[in-house]
């Protein structure tokens, strides 16, 4: 099978594209309309846009060309030239690799953002097979979609590193050597690998499929076995020295408090994860309670008792550390990623109050990710399609 054009896009939204914008963010503006309107015609890009017919026609045959996008069917007018309309080329996929310390979730996106196929991979309890059953797994999916054209693969891991991976990877809740994972997987698919922590991949992927425009401040907060922070500004990524910018999890909020996987003691994530919360259940039960954070939150939308009272601990926490986030960044807006965002009409109230409480400022506007669930796999096509925002 050919390998297509590589071309990276910078996907931020509703740019205006005037006759100084230099003619790569129209070019993306255009791919973005296609993606987000399909099916779509010639005349209504040049409608939306705001550009000339003649730069859409270059635009939209340069994006035929390299196979990004097809022609499809034709429309009807009363009179004058049947328009045709253009939808992505859904034959492009990505493979997408959500990665936790216990299981990775390998996936089939296509260009569009939608889950094709996914497989969930319980890895071994030898920490050095780890990888092995990941490659296994892409080997497998590739296979199963042979019709497919592979852009790349797209990793979201729940730990630090540069783009680059020349420095260590800060990945205190993953005891497997992942340092290695993007070498191994391009040796064994030939695919390029793109890699980024967790939360910086779901801030892109809000840019690319939720309903931030690219232009606003926003954070996204990845609430898992940890806590990740994604920070978007200015229509890019901030990423610090090393890479390491957004550790807000790693802040001591607790004295003394339980221990955490970076070294240090009372952590936001050791009182505000998906771990505290299953914690604080076994404390006020005395008992072994359920054995994910997942059936935890079932059992609070099933109204048990200590299950809503877990959480609600869990919550107020949370939401203090987001107080904190506001505090030092004044985002205008904060997204929550992870599985308590399937109960937030329970705990969302909780966590915004306690975000609003004597606050500074105006609190930033609190949201759930829309993407639910899938954010995380999503993510990675955002992660193997924007090189140009980091």
């Amino acid at each position: 099978m050919p390998t297509p054009p590589t071309h990276t896009f910078t996907f931020t939204r509703k740019q205006s594209a005037s006759n100084k914008t230099p003619r790569q963010i129209n070019r993306n503006l255009v791919f973005n309309l296609i993606r987000t309107r399909q099916p779509i015609s010639r005349a209504d890009l040049a409608r939306v846009s705001g550009l000339q017919r003649s730069t859409i026609s270059l635009i939209v045959e340069d994006l035929i060309h390299e196979r990004w996008v097809l022609e499809g069917s034709t429309g009807r007018l009363p009179r004058g030239r049947r328009p045709t309309f253009l939808e992505l080329n859904h034959q492009r996929a990505v493979i997408a690799l959500d990665i936790h310390p216990a299981q990775t979730t390998v996936a089939v996106a296509d260009l569009g953002g939608r889950i094709v196929a996914q497989n969930v991979v319980a890895l071994p309890s030898d920490p050095n097979k780890a990888i092995t059953s990941i490659v296994a797994a892409i080997r497998k999916l590739i296979a199963d979609h042979s019709d497919k054209s592979f852009d790349g693969v797209g990793i979201s891991l729940p730990g630090r590193a540069d783009p680059q991976l020349k420095k260590p990877i800060f990945a205190p809740n993953v005891n497997w050597p992942v340092q290695s994972i993007k070498s191994k997987i391009h040796r064994a698919t030939g695919l390029r690998v793109e890699i980024d922590n967790v939360a910086n991949a779901c801030a892109l992927s809000e840019v690319w499929f939720g309903d931030s425009d690219g232009v606003q401040d926003l954070v996204v907060v990845n609430v898992s076995e940890g806590i990740g922070t994604g920070i978007f500004s200015n229509g890019r990524l901030l990423r610090g020295a090393n890479g390491m910018a957004g550790e807000f999890g790693h802040v001591e909020m607790e004295q003394d408090g339980h221990p955490c996987g970076c070294g240090g003691r009372g952590c936001w994530e050791t009182v505000a994860s998906n771990r505290a919360g299953l914690r604080y259940y076994r404390e006020i039960t005395g008992n072994g309670g359920p054995q994910s954070f997942t059936a935890l939150v079932k059992m609070a939308q099933a109204d048990d008792k200590n299950a809503i009272l877990a959480l609600e601990k869990m919550s107020s926490f949370l939401g203090r550390g987001l107080r904190m986030i506001a505090s030092a960044l004044a985002p205008s807006e904060i997204i929550i990623v992870g599985d308590i965002t399937s109960a937030w009409h329970l705990f969302g109230p909780k966590i915004e109050a306690e975000l609003k409480h004597n606050a500074f400022s105006k609190a930033p506007k609190l949201r759930p990710s829309f993407e639910g669930n899938t954010a995380r796999l999503r993510s990675a096509v955002a992660l193997v399609m924007n090189q140009g925002l980091n």
